[in-house]
């Protein structure tokens, strides 16, 4: 198959970090002056960051590639440096890809390449001690793990069935282990607040992504992200959340583009909400 990854010139590279604040999935960090890219798995080659580079110094490269393989990522990030080898793990454990940080580490200790073990870090420690910073609200954080957690203390309250974090769209990562063969909500920014019970009556038992389609810019990454769930996260459904409105049903449209273009079929449910939260129509789409 072919992908489309960002390259990027490390002799125009000024440092600024602009393309840093400008990747969505947090490909990219500033380490030792240079942006680089600490995990490939995370870029989705749409190019948000080229936008944001005033030294020209990020291209788009098409190439012939396949889905992903850690173990040619790891060997070429090893040869940048001990800082980006670390914040590549780094990345790797926050967004549970516990697989592939599996074949890092054994790669590494295999030909004995130095590197701070991921479980030892925070992301709020100092770059002098060899640590990393990381955005605490992007960070991936999965909360199945939790289900049966203070179960007393939701006795006067409904429990939460959000399964992880985060939910919006641009943030979220396509591969993440919570992701992976799950039933997914894709809902519309406005129906959690239209319905009184839309934790157990929708979220309950799926993972999810919220979106506006009106007001969202690049819309076209979604697209991408969607698509790219279905072939490789391999999700096994998808539930879509729209109100009444006539601009929500552009959620839908993402939708049937990305199932389109997934070369996986799977079932796909359309559920409209009214203004106060009752169910206007249900229907497989």
């Amino acid at each position: 198959m072919k992908r489309t990854i960002i390259k990027i010139d490390e002799e125009k590279c000024n440092g600024c970090g602009l393309c840093v604040s400008g990747c969505h999935e947090g490909a990219l960090q500033l380490i030792d002056g240079k942006a680089r890219m600490i995990s490939e798995l995370f870029c989705d080659g749409l190019g948000a960051c080229i936008g944001e580079c005033p030294e020209s110094a990020i291209e788009l490269e098409e190439r012939e590639a396949k889905q992903y393989d850690e173990l040619q990522v790891i060997e070429r990030i090893s040869k940048l440096g001990t800082n980006t080898t670390n914040a590549h793990l780094k990345h790797l454990k926050e967004h549970q890809q516990t697989d592939y940080l599996k074949i890092a580490l054994e790669y590494l200790t295999k030909n004995r390449i130095d590197f701070e073990k991921p479980f030892e870090t925070s992301s709020c420690h100092s770059e002098k001690h060899n640590e990393f910073h990381a955005c605490p609200g992007s960070m991936a954080i999965d909360f199945r793990t939790n289900d049966k957690k203070d179960e007393e203390s939701v006795i006067a309250k409904q429990k939460s069935e959000l399964r992880q974090w985060p939910v919006q769209f641009h943030l979220v990562s396509p591969l993440a282990a919570y992701f992976q063969k799950a039933d997914v909500l894709l809902a519309a920014d406005c129906t959690a607040f239209a319905m009184g019970n839309f934790h157990n009556d929708f979220l309950k038992g799926k993972s999810l992504v919220i979106a506006c389609p009106k007001l969202d810019s690049n819309k076209e990454i979604y697209m991408a992200k969607l698509t790219e769930m279905i072939d490789n996260a391999k999700i096994n459904s998808l539930t879509i959340l729209i109100m009444e409105v006539p601009c929500c049903g552009g959620l839908l449209q993402i939708a049937k583009t990305a199932l389109n273009n997934a070369t996986r079929k799977i079932p796909m449910k359309l559920i409209v909400v009214g203004l106060q939260g009752d169910i206007m129509s249900e229907e497989w789409v």
